[in-house]
Formats: structure tokens, C-alpha cells, sequence
């Protein structure tokens, strides 16, 4: 369920991409299409959100967005390193100009003392050649991990359209 501030995000983000003439495409993980939701919530949307993937598992990762196995065995799934080829990937697989990723641990289970419940690793990347990434500690419920990973991830988003130059 969207809040104002989402759907003030939603429209603030797709003004920025209409501005620009970018579309947008999304790979989510921890999130499960809880970002494109957000996207797609305002009216016109269909002129800036080109494409999301939900790719859960590390065979999706892999299939939809070309995510290495190699990277997920050395870093896992819930890490900078497979968040910027899932970025990557959307990018390679889509018609968008940018794009963002999001793995990690939502919880409530599946943490580890390195990785605890609340790790999100974010990336970002531009047809420009722009690719950033970081990780995040979110506190709180599923539901809150969740949403502050959403949040982050298009505020991520309009950051890099509103800076990045094609």
C-alpha cells in the first residue's frame, strides 16, 4: 500500500524522466515489484516506466538480467557487487536509460551477523555509463525494510536523472 510520500515520489520522478524524454526500468528482488508499483501509480506512466523485473531468486537474477553465477557465490545474492550487475542487466535487457536495482534481507529471518536482517544494496545505472551502488541498514518489521527500500531506491532514481547527462 502507497503512502503520499510515495506517490509524491512517483510523480516528482515521473516528471524528471518526462523532462529528460529516459525511461525507466527496475530490477527488484527483496521488494517483490513493490517499486514498479510505486512508478506506475501516477497517471502517464506508461511514457517513462518502460519495464520491471522481479527476479527473487539467483536463477532469475541470473536468466532475466544476466547477473553472474560467479558473483553470487563469492558475494551473494544480498551484496553491492550483484546489485550493480542487476542494474547492468536491466540496462542490457530493457529499452530504459535508467535503471536501479534492489537485493537484500527484509526479514524477518535470513540474516546473518555480516548480513543482518535490514541489509538493502541499491544500484543505479545510466545508458551514460553512470553505475553506483551502496548498501543500506533499515530498522523496523518486513513491511518497513521493505518500504524504506523502495524509498531510497527511486529517490536514487531521480537523483541520477536529475545530475547524470547522457
Amino acid at each position: 500500500m502507497a503512502d503520499d510520500s510515495l506517490l509524491n515520489l512517483s510523480l516528482e520522478l515521473g516528471m524528471a524522466l518526462q523532462k529528460r524524454g529516459w525511461s525507466l526500468a527496475l530490477a527488484e528482488s527483496c521488494t517483490g515489484g513493490w517499486a514498479s508499483e510505486v512508478v506506475t501509480m501516477s497517471k502517464g506512466s506508461s511514457s517513462h516506466f518502460e519495464r520491471g523485473f522481479v527476479t527473487y531468486s539467483n536463477v532469475a537474477k541470473t536468466e532475466m538480467l544476466g547477473v553472474s553465477e560467479a558473483t553470487l557465490d563469492r558475494f551473494g545474492a544480498v551484496s553491492e557487487e550483484t546489485a550493480r550487475e542487476m542494474a547492468a542487466g536491466a540496462l542490457h535487457h530493457s529499452r530504459a536509460q535508467v535503471t536501479a536495482a534492489i537485493t537484500g534481507i527484509a526479514g524477518p529471518d535470513g540474516g546473518t551477523v555480516d548480513k543482518p536482517v535490514g541489509t538493502v544494496c541499491f544500484a543505479w545505472a545510466s545508458s551514460g555509463g553512470a553505475l553506483k551502488s551502496t548498501t543500506r541498514h533499515f530498522s523496523g518489521d518486513r513491511e518497513a525494510v521493505r518500504y524504506q527500500s523502495v524509498k531510497a531506491a527511486l529517490e536514487g532514481v531521480l537523483q541520477l536523472t536529475l545530475t547524470t547527462d547522457l
